[in-house]
């Protein structure tokens, strides 16, 4: 398989450009074909010669993955499921609000941390995606917009744990923030993690100033360690700790995202923890009712019973936003998609060939 172009960085394609004996300028016309002009093959980049077009198209690929689903739902919310080289399948979303333009990359085959209530660790982790496999979900989003319309926020809460690839989300999120990528500021991209400290401290020694969202989902350790197992060995302490340092690194106010399960995490006395744990911390909590999965046993809470949530935190001094489902009517769910498509993947096989 072809490497995708954009998984060589400026300076290597300058280099590729010399080595081919072409002026490195053509390296700044390749980039802008890839981000602003939102080509989709290189012989629509007519503003290079046709011989280069021929040899980038046989050096590199792309947007090689295949769109197997792609639904749109009432709301203009678009999910894509691509499937990549070896058959793995991941999921990515567009959002539109208002002025926004927001989309949900994933940066993992599944997912190993575990959490009860996540369609995407059901089938558990298969792999990493490379840096290539990431900036291609943002790329064929971008090019689902109208020319007058661009990506203003990216969330990087898709399926699996960002912060355990850093290694391969960093150099995408650095394409993302480029000039001579989608020049997007870096206060307009969020990272998600379940919490993993050393991670989180990592992230925010890059010199970005990145949004961090911590997925924390309960406010004392033995009901966390049931919905988030991981819990377990590091504790919510640990993870406060961090994105405590976060915070004092970066000076960007931490999100704390907590999904709502009906009757498990979502009583009074819940929010009350919650309350004491972040009233003395810059913080602000994004509050997600639980969107149904059929293969899952929990339910959405109740609409007087979330705001009545909200009411406590608000007693205690801590923002509080109740995140908007969005895709109601599709698959709307991390993961979901890519599950129901599994499934009858595995249904085939178990039927076998048919006379």
């Amino acid at each position: 398989m072809l490497p995708r172009i954009y998984e060589k960085s400026p300076a290597e394609l300058v280099q590729w450009c010399q080595e081919q004996g072409l002026p490195t300028y053509r390296a700044g016309q390749i980039q802008q074909q890839i981000f602003p002009n939102r080509a989709t093959q290189f012989g629509e980049m007519t503003n290079l010669p046709a011989k280069l077009r021929e040899l980038l198209a046989a050096t590199f690929t792309l947007l090689p993955s295949e769109v197997v689903a792609h639904q749109i739902a009432k709301d203009r919310t678009e999910k894509l499921l691509l499937q990549l080289h070896d058959g793995s399948l991941v999921e990515c979303v567009l959002m539109r609000e208002d002025d926004r333009r927001t989309i949900c990359i994933s940066t993992q085959v599944g997912c190993g941390m575990g959490c009860v209530f996540c369609a995407s660790g059901l089938l558990g982790l298969k792999r990493n995606l490379t840096t290539g496999e990431i900036l291609e979900q943002v790329l064929r989003l971008d090019r689902l917009l109208p020319a007058d319309e661009k990506l203003t926020n990216v969330v990087v809460m898709g399926m699996g744990e960002p912060l355990a690839n850093l290694k391969n989300l960093l150099p995408a999120l650095d394409r993302l923030t480029a000039d001579d990528g989608l020049g997007l500021g870096a206060r307009r991209i969020t990272v998600s993690t379940v919490g993993l400290p050393e991670k989180i401290r990592e992230l925010a020694q890059t010199g970005h100033q990145f949004n961090l969202a911590v997925s924390l989902h309960a406010p004392e350790a033995e009901l966390r360690t049931k919905l988030v197992p991981v819990n377990k060995n590091i504790g919510i302490e640990a993870v406060l700790e961090a994105a405590d340092d976060y915070f004092a690194i970066t000076g960007r106010r931490v999100s704390y995202e907590y999904v709502l399960l009906g009757g498990i995490n979502d009583l009074p006395e819940h929010a009350r923890q919650l309350g004491h744990l972040l009233k003395s911390r810059i913080a602000h909590v994004n509050l997600i009712p639980m969107n149904g999965v059929k293969e899952l046993p929990f339910a959405e809470p109740s609409a007087p019973q979330t705001g009545e949530f909200v009411a406590i935190l608000e007693s205690f001094g801590v923002p509080v936003t109740v995140r908007k489902r969005k895709g109601a009517d599709i698959d709307a769910a991390c993961g979901q998609l890519r599950m129901k498509r599994e499934q009858q993947n595995l249904v085939v096989l178990k039927a076998g060939p048919q006379p």
